[in-house]
């Protein structure tokens, strides 16, 4: 399945500066191995080296947090916008 990733302004030096970028899979984990497959290192920084999602990034496939979904397992159907968005933190 096509969709759409948008990428955060940090991580668009994977992306040649770009904001949006297509992928394809049926779930969350396939689009990221597309991503990386396309553009080297990006998987790598919303994984952490167990192979789950980083703690201070917040991935969104439509308007649902995927932590709150099935994870690296949320399925991702075509058409989807996937949204990978760091968390900020201070105060």
């Amino acid at each position: 399945m096509s969709v759409s990733v948008r990428v955060p302004t940090i991580l668009r030096t994977y992306t040649g500066g770009e904001s949006e970028v297509s992928a394809t899979g049926a779930t969350l984990a396939e689009v990221l191995d597309d991503l990386d497959a396309s553009y080297p290192g990006i998987r790598a920084r919303v994984l952490d080296d167990n192979g789950a999602l980083r703690r201070f990034v917040n991935v969104y496939v439509g308007n649902e947090d995927v932590r709150f979904l099935e994870n690296l397992e949320t399925p991702t159907p075509e058409g989807a916008q996937v949204s990978v968005i760091p968390a900020v933190a201070g105060g």
